[in-house]
């Protein structure tokens, strides 16, 4: 397990700018885990503090904070689930209850809310888009502990019914759910795309 990361700066504190040659290492290996194979342990209460407190350092345009946490583990996760599948047989959906098995199965989950706030100065997309980074620190920051992470969508993070049960209010959307556990068996590499035919350069 990792080092105890530094205190949390006070505002207006000097941060470091040196180069971070590890940081990049883990980036250009960096691969998520399949959530089937995510099993105990789970990051501890200490460490998922850290990685949301990671999370929350996404970029956030005017500081608005568009965005919150809803924690899934133990007893109450699986009774989530278990309102979930019911939901599913209800509509007689045998693929809604299938794709349950990459929620059930990790011992952790943690559901970013997408939480815009209305009227700012702020577009809407921008606050959209940190919520992406939000999802991206978290499943960064899990897999930098050493443990396996998965960021999924599916049709729960979609459908009305499934939010009202997760608790969504008025105007939030799920931007991700970050699955953490210890992977069973390692990743294995995916295809990549080839750079340089996503890479234009704009000229006058």
């Amino acid at each position: 397990m990792p080092q105890s990361l530094p205190p949390t700066p006070s505002f207006g504190d000097v941060l470091p700018t040196a180069a971070a040659p590890e940081a990049l290492r883990f980036l250009a290996l960096r691969r998520s885990t399949s959530a089937v194979t995510l099993a105990e342990p789970a990051p501890s209460a200490d460490q998922l503090g850290d990685l949301l407190r990671i999370a929350t350092r996404a970029p956030d345009h005017g500081k608005l904070s568009p965005w919150r946490f809803i924690v899934l583990e133990g007893e109450a996760k699986a009774a989530l689930v278990q309102r979930l599948e019911d939901l599913a047989a209800r509509r007689n959906d045998a693929q809604l209850a299938a794709k349950l098995a990459k929620l059930r199965i990790p011992p952790l989950a943690v559901v970013v809310v997408s939480a815009p706030k209305p009227g700012a100065a702020i577009p809407e997309w921008e606050q959209v888009l940190s919520a992406g980074a939000v999802c991206t620190n978290l499943l960064y920051g899990a897999l930098a502990m050493g443990y396996g992470a998965n960021w999924i969508t599916d049709w729960y993070s979609y459908d009305a019914e499934a939010g009202a049960i997760l608790g969504l209010r008025a105007g939030e959307r799920v931007a991700g759910v970050v699955l953490m556990g210890t992977p069973r068996e390692p990743p294995l590499e995916r295809d990549r795309p080839a750079v340089e035919p996503l890479v234009t350069r704009w000229e006058p």
